[in-house]
Formats: C-alpha cells, sequence, structure tokens
C-alpha cells in the first residue's frame, strides 16, 4: 500500500513512513492511493469473528509490506482484550432502526482508544525496527490528549507533547492528562483555543528543519493511522445489522471531521453504508456547509460538547480530495485561500457530490441538555453532551427510517459530569479504576499561543536521542 498527499506534491511513502511523518511535507495530509476493497462475500466472513478479527482484516491491506500479520494480530489482540467490555464496541438499540455504539469502553474512556492504543503499539513496533525515536506533538479539544498520552507513556522511544486550550476542556478530560507523570508526556495548556493549538501544531511540522531536528511525529487524526483503526468499527457495526444484505447509516458528532472520515472509507471499501449524518455544537462550520456548500470561519465560542469546539476541521481536507478527483494542487490553491480569507465555496458539481451521503445538523447548549434529559426519561440511557447530539442529529436528518441508523456514542458521561448534571439531576460516577482522578496531583505548564516558545520548549524537553 503505497499513500499520496491530498496537496499533490509530498513524495509517496509506505505506511511505516507515513505513520512516523504524521503531516505530508507540503502541508497535506496522506491518504491509500487506491482503497482496497471488499466483497459482499468478505463482508459476509466478518460477521462471526471477534472486534480483534475484524480489526485485523480491516487494517491489514493498510499496511501490507511494513507490518507483517503475526504482529498486527499481536497488537490488536493485546490492545482490545484490555477494553472494559468483552463486544469492546457494544451496540444498544433505542428504538426501531435507532441504535447507538459505544465507543467508550477504552483506558480513557472516549472513542479515541480505539485507534490510540493501537496507534502507541504500531509506533513501538516501528520504532523498534526500525531503530529510531520521534518526538509526538499533538493538538487536543479533550479526548485526544488523554487517549495519545495514555497510549504512549512510559514509551522509552517516544516523547510526547500536548497541547489542549486553556480551561475549554472538562475537568475530567484536563486530570486525564495531566495526572500522568512520567518523564516523556508533557502536558502544554495554551491561552486560546483548540484551533489556535492545532495551528502551533501544524507550524511545527511545516517547519522542516525543526521537524527533522527532532523527529517530529503527529498522533492526531492528522495521522493516517488513526483514521485506518476507526474504520474497523463501522465494519464491525455493519456486519452486527446485516451487512452487506442490509444497508446502514451512521450519525457521528464531529469536530475535525477524522471519525466520520473513517466511515466515509468504509464505503469506500465497499460496506453497503446510505447516509451519513454529521452532528455539530454551537461550533458548527460543518452542518453549515453541508446546508450551503460554503465553509465559513466563525470564532470558537466554548460549549457544553468542548471536543467539538472547533471551526477549522482537517479532515475534511482528505474528503475534498475525492470530491475534486484527487486533484491535489487545486486543494492546496483552495484551503490556501480558505486560510487568507475565512470563506471556502464549492462549486455546485462537488457540492452535489458531497450531499450525496451527508447531511449537517446542529444543537445550541439548551438542546443538548434537553436532549441528555428526553434520552435518559425515554430509554433509561445517560448520554454525555456529544454523544447526545450524534443521537438527535440521526433522528432529525434519517433519510430513510427502513435503514437502521447507528450514532456513535463518543465519550463515557462521566467525563463530561457537570454538564449531564445540568441535564439531568444525575452526576455521573467514574469507573472504580479512575475514581481517585480529582486526588491525583498534576503536571502541566501553561504557555502563550506562539510558535517559538512551543519549539523552545520541546527542545528543552525532549530526551536526547
Amino acid at each position: 500500500m503505497r499513500y499520496v498527499s491530498t496537496r499533490g506534491s509530498a513524495p509517496v511513502l509506505q505506511f511505516d513512513e507515513v505513520l512516523l511523518a504524521g503531516l505530508a511535507r507540503d502541508g497535506g495530509l496522506y491518504v491509500p492511493e487506491t482503497w482496497p476493497t471488499f466483497s459482499k462475500d468478505d463482508i459476509r466472513a466478518l460477521r462471526t469473528l471477534t472486534y480483534a478479527e475484524v480489526a485485523f482484516k480491516v487494517i491489514q491491506p493498510f499496511v501490507a509490506g511494513t507490518v507483517d500479520d503475526g504482529a498486527l494480530k499481536a497488537i490488536l489482540e493485546d490492545t482490545y482484550n484490555g477494553f472494559d467490555h468483552e463486544a469492546v464496541a457494544p451496540l444498544k438499540q433505542l428504538g426501531a432502526n435507532d441504535w447507538v455504539m459505544e465507543l467508550f469502553h477504552g483506558p480513557t474512556l472516549a472513542f479515541k482508544d480505539y485507534a490510540l492504543q493501537v496507534v502507541g503499539r504500531l509506533f513501538d513496533h516501528v520504532l523498534a525496527k526500525r531503530g529510531e525515536r520521534i518526538t509526538i506533538v499533538g493538538a487536543t479539544s479533550g479526548d485526544t490528549g488523554s487517549a495519545a498520552i495514555e497510549a504512549c507513556r512510559d514509551r522509552e522511544n517516544i516523547d510526547i507533547f500536548i497541547l489542549h486550550p486553556k480551561g475549554r476542556v472538562s475537568e475530567v478530560q484536563r486530570r486525564q492528562m495531566t495526572t500522568i507523570l512520567s518523564d516523556n508526556v508533557h502536558n502544554i495548556a495554551v491561552e486560546g483555543s483548540f484551533d489556535d493549538c492545532q495551528d502551533l501544531v501544524k507550524a511545527l511540522f511545516n517547519d522542516h528543519g525543526f521537524r527533522d531536528e527532532v523527529g517530529l511525529s503527529a498522533v492526531n487524526s492528522i495521522n493516517w493511522a488513526r483514521i485506518m483503526c476507526q474504520i474497523a468499527y463501522y465494519f464491525w457495526a455493519g456486519v452486527q445489522l446485516g451487512s452487506p444484505e442490509r444497508e446502514i447509516s451512521f450519525s457521528v458528532p464531529s469536530g475535525n471531521f477524522g471519525n466520520v472520515y473513517a466511515g466515509y472509507a468504509a464505503m469506500q471499501m465497499g460496506l453497503p453504508i446510505k447516509q451519513f449524518v454529521v452532528g455539530a455544537n454551537r461550533n458548527d462550520i460543518l452542518a453549515r456547509f453541508f446546508e450551503t456548500g460554503v465553509m465559513k470561519m466563525e470564532g470558537v465560542e466554548p460549549s457544553l460538547s468542548p471536543s467539538m469546539d472547533i471551526q477549522v476541521s482537517s479532515n475534511f481536507e482528505r474528503l475534498m480530495f475525492d470530491l475534486y478527483d484527487r486533484d491535489g494542487l487545486a486543494i492546496a490553491e483552495m484551503l490556501t485561500k480558505f486560510r487568507e480569507t475565512g470563506v471556502m465555496e464549492m462549486s455546485q458539481g462537488q457540492f452535489a457530490r458531497a450531499r450525496e451521503h451527508f447531511d449537517g445538523y446542529r444543537l445550541d447548549d439548551d438542546a443538548t441538555k434537553a436532549a441528555i434529559k428526553d434520552i435518559l426519561e425515554t430509554s433509561g440511557e445517560l448520554v454525555d453532551p456529544h454523544s447526545v447530539i450524534g443521537i438527535v442529529s440521526g433522528r432529525e436528518c434519517n433519510r430513510d427510517k427502513s435503514v437502521p441508523m447507528v450514532a456513535l456514542a463518543t465519550a463515557h458521561p462521566a467525563k463530561f459530569p457537570d454538564a449531564v448534571k445540568q441535564a439531568s439531576g444525575i452526576y455521573p460516577d467514574l469507573p472504580p479504576r479512575l475514581s481517585d482522578l480529582y486526588d491525583r496531583p498534576e503536571k502541566v505548564e501553561a504557555m502563550s499561543n506562539d510558535v517559538a516558545t512551543l519549539m523552545a520548549h520541546v527542545r528543552k524537553n525532549r530526551r536526547a536521542a
């Protein structure tokens, strides 16, 4: 499998090189040169497999030639044996063709674990094989950071620096990051929004001298390996609910577009998906795009669903690449103008292609709280303020109610206890293994939104090669 950049001028790479590179040298994101495809028989054959076995079948074509089958199987078995639910990603039925897939049974209680626990082990495998070490710098709106730190803590060949927007993540999210005291873990609270954190990370990657000096790599969903691992749970849900004989739809609470893009990848591989609903909060750039065909940046406002407080959705570039028939130079030109003007408008043809499968929907904070209460009263399920956006968006935008609509429950309600309590009157408890989280000491450094300051901090604190 070879990988190309969405901006068309970076070197074509193999999987291990893409894993370690993260962002392409031309500022683009790596995608497979061609999509592996699954026949109906291939999909049927997944029905009797465990989650780890399904993940192996899905991931193996993307890593062939760089990670051998035995190592990949061992990595996946080791990863998912540590999850809290026997099914790994259990499905719950809320109504007729109304489903939720729980993606919070990993170590940090969020969907990011399903990819990052694998990616951390892949880093270890590839780095040991190559005799190299890396410095990971990533930005988080809340969940990626804790999942990445948990995956990379205490690994000899990795130093990890995670940026989060100061005061704009929940206390549980912050403490899951800052209470990890390992020598190779560094938490940075940036004065600004998640978009500011993400821009700082991209600036480091675009400074090729610095990038080479520290062996920079990424765990954000700009890294293809993240997307690759997430494709597995779309196939898992599909075969549980009757694929390939039956179509399926998904509703995904989305900020950076990586989670729903993994579903798009599953569709390109042959999973019969009818519709994707992209759920948004008050920071609704994606919902507005799928209504109008215009992407317009506005200010980021704090909300009850902080992991979605994003205006520049990095992974949308991957979808654009296909919508524009993989014309990397056209994508580079459009995104440069978008950064300059804050506005990007698709042609009617490309917008029509996007709308073939995608819809968008938004909930503000009041609607989010009302929905949490309603779902608890009608189904007995207590859900977090991100998952509820997925559930309601799917219900409101479902084009065909004869097709199962699966909402992705992306976080455990205990990650956002204050918001859940406001909505439901119930304060959700953390699992026993995290019951002392509020008592653990924290390690974090506050920092201004400044590239030079961040570079100096990374140089000073990373361990020598």
